[in-house]
This record gives structure tokens, sequence and C-alpha cells, in this order.
């Protein structure tokens, strides 16, 4: 994603007057609306051919189910190929299995649609940029239970091997499990934000890890964001 350009997005929901006030919405905020869809196999084949930087998906979906559309779009690529756009889930649903299912599927964020337009053009402007975000009270959800349900060990185990992170890294990978962004770790660590990505970075590579998603989870599931 370049940043000389706006971010583009395609917006997926089964309601069409909902769909398209969405799209009208983040269009009047800058973003290049790509597409639209209003079913599962519909989203599915639109995303891969026109490519946007995020999918606004709904996930109660005629054909095909949400989850498993960002599973198929967001999900690991494998080598060699291109990756899948970053998805942000935004769903009549609260519900705590809707949300962890959405998150093991490869969303980046998680919205209900009781949303402002505001908080949702914040919501896809952060979720293009890959910093997990989450309805207020949703993320303490994600963060409890995560560690709970995840299944098998977290990448980059305490084993023999493993590097270890220095002081600073540690600080700042507690920061981002708890939902911080970059800007609001350097405020509160007085370093300046080319520091924090640089620290993220660094951490990243030590653990093997591609994403701050992926970083978030390694996180919880050692508990940081409880510290």
């Amino acid at each position: 994603m370049s940043a000389d350009r706006p971010v583009t997005v395609m917006v997926v929901d089964d309601h069409p007057m909902w769909r398209d006030a969405v799209a009208r919405d983040l269009g009047e905020a800058g973003f290049e609306v790509v597409g639209t869809a209003g079913d599962g196999p519909q989203a599915v084949r639109r995303a891969r051919a026109v490519r946007p930087d995020v999918l606004v998906l709904d996930l109660n979906l005629p054909g095909l189910p949400g989850a498993e559309v960002c599973r198929r779009l967001a999900g690991d690529p494998g080598p060699g190929a291109e990756p899948g756009p970053r998805v942000l889930v935004l769903s009549a649903s609260g519900e705590q299995e809707d949300v962890l299912e959405a998150v093991k599927a490869g969303a980046t964020g998680y919205l209900v649609k009781s949303a402002s337009a505001g908080e949702l053009a914040e919501a896809v402007r952060r979720t293009a940029v890959g910093d997990p975000v989450f309805t207020p009270g949703l993320a303490g959800l994600v963060l409890g239970e995560y560690r709970r349900l995840a299944a098998g060990p977290p990448p980059g185990g305490d084993g023999p091997g493993v590097p270890r992170l220095t002081e600073r890294e540690t600080e700042v990978l507690r920061l981002v499990a708890k939902g911080l962004t970059y800007r609001q770790i350097a405020d509160r660590l007085v370093i300046s934000h080319r520091t924090v990505q640089n620290h993220v970075q660094n951490t990243l590579g030590k653990l093997q890890l591609h994403s701050r998603v992926e970083l978030v989870r390694y996180a919880i599931e050692r508990g940081l964001d409880t510290e």
C-alpha cells in the first residue's frame, strides 16, 4: 500500500441499503471503494479480482459464512502467493463465539454495527496498516479468551535457542498487546514513533513472526497483556 494513494476498500453485506450506506460513508471519508458484494462466494471472487487493501465484512452471509470468506482471503496465502486483504468485520453480533471465530479466521479487527461513521473510518485506517482494532468491550474479550482458547503451542516458544527480547522490546510488546497504537506507545515511553517501529520489527524478526496481529497473539498467549 503506497502512501500517495487512498486506501482501497471493498464492502460485503447482504443488506443492500446498509451495504450502500457503508460504501458511501467510506467514500466520503476519503477511501476508494473498489467493489461491493452481497454474498459469500461473490465476496471471494470479487475480492480476488479487485484486491482491496481492506475488506469490510459482515459475518452473516448467504452462500458462504463470513468467517470462511475471511479464512479464504486473509488466511496464510502460502509460499510465493500474494497476501490477501486485511479484514475488518462489521457485524450486528458482539457474541464471544463470533468475535473469536473471526479473529482465528484472520480478521484484523471487529466492530459492531452500532459504530459511528467516524469510528468505522478510523477502524478502516488502522486496519489498513495492520493495527488490531475492536469495538470497545470486545478487545478485553479477545485478550482474555484467546489465551485460554488458542490451540497448540504459540509460535516462537520458550525452548532452547529462542532469542531473548531486550527489556525495551518486551515493554513495547506489552503495550502492543494492550491495543495501543505506535504513536500512543511512543508518547508513553517518551521515544520516537520510528523507534517504536524499529523495536516491533526487531521483535518480529527475533520471534520469526510476520505481522502485528501475530505479535499480539504471541503476547496474549504469554499473558503480557495483563501485566
